[in-house]
């Protein structure tokens, strides 16, 4: 494709014991980047690699950065953004499984958007077939908590401006969920994020993905829920206990009816609701005045600390009557 608009870009590749596969993607995303005619620089940040993985990635014409000890892809990430040089961003896999060819696309694509990222929805995905059921659970609890829908929540191949990302380093974890996370953090804070097909190839050597961080995933999802919108989780809760609760004191009621052989005023002094029902419909309450506390709470929060980074979405507005904005004309919003 061509590019209208050709910013420098910092290419930020994690890697750690990927000396297979590290040097054919440095040359690959060079050989892309250099046939559009685009400054670049491509950042390996080898963390703490056993292998030849760092020798590997200077031969390809990286600049290296070196983590001692293995402290994770989000800790690589942090790093390398913070090294970056220019404001654009684009990060991806060193194990191949991402094409660099579509890095040009995606970076023309953050000219109206704050976020493109690549989805894995082309006509090749080479996704394991035992994680797409957990992939599947994730990204729609996911949707849920940001009331929109994800196409892809994880991808490694995306682009990003350096200003904008750096506001979330506090909450970004070191290990696999930092993508994860930053996809909720910008779509909850209402900046605009762009889903682009791509393709998704075999990877080179082994995965770093191992089963139990599936849950790992899970309550990094949780505690993102509590962070922005804590209501997602409580009201459910507390719905769900409230109808129990509810459902045992009308059976604990008719119960009481059953075994009564006359139905008059004594009915009244009678013990008819049990201890769970009532510590059900309690447990309820609570759960919902927590939640609304802690959701009361954030929002007065966020009114004084709102993100500092304005968005750099682009709205269009047709023109009707008396003013305004002519037809085609847009502001950033």
């Amino acid at each position: 494709m061509t590019l209208t608009n050709k910013p420098p870009i910092s290419v930020v590749i994690p890697a750690y014991n990927e000396q297979n596969a590290i040097g054919e993607q440095v040359k690959s995303v060079r050989q892309v980047l250099s046939s559009h005619d685009i400054a670049f620089e491509i950042i390996v940040v080898d963390d703490g690699s056993s292998d030849k993985t760092a020798a590997e990635a200077l031969n390809a014409g990286a600049q290296l950065l070196h983590h001692q000890d293995n402290r994770g892809y989000g800790a690589s990430l942090k790093t390398g953004i913070l090294a970056a040089q220019y404001d654009v961003i684009v990060i991806i896999d060193a194990d191949g499984t991402y094409p660099a060819e579509y890095i040009p696309e995606v970076v023309a694509k953050l000219d109206d958007s704050d976020m493109v990222v690549g989805a894995r929805m082309g006509e090749k995905v080479n996704v394991p077939w035992m994680r797409q059921p957990a992939k599947y659970f994730l990204r729609k609890l996911a949707a849920y908590i940001a009331e929109q829908p994800i196409p892809d929540l994880n991808s490694g191949l995306r682009a990003f401006r350096h200003d904008c990302v750096r506001q979330y380093f506090s909450i970004l974890p070191n290990r696999f969920s930092f993508t994860s996370t930053i996809t909720l953090a910008y779509m909850v804070d209402d900046y605009f994020v762009v889903y682009m097909p791509i393709d998704y190839r075999r990877r080179v050597g082994r995965s770093k993905i191992v089963p139990w961080h599936f849950m790992d995933f899970i309550v990094l999802i949780l505690r993102l829920s509590m962070m922005f919108n804590p209501l997602k989780i409580f009201l459910p809760l507390a719905l769900f206990t409230g109808t129990l609760g509810v459902l045992k004191a009308l059976y604990d009621i008719a119960a009481l009816f059953a075994r009564s052989p006359t139905w008059d005023w004594s009915l009244l002094l009678q013990p008819a609701l049990s201890t769970s029902a009532v510590l059900l419909i309690f447990i309820s309450l609570q759960l919902l005045m927590i939640g609304m506390v802690a959701d009361g709470v954030i929002r007065r929060i966020a009114q004084h600390n709102q993100p500092m980074v304005p968005s750099h979405r682009k709205w269009n507005f047709e023109y009707t009557h008396g003013g305004g904005l002519e037809e085609g004309e847009s502001i950033e919003g």
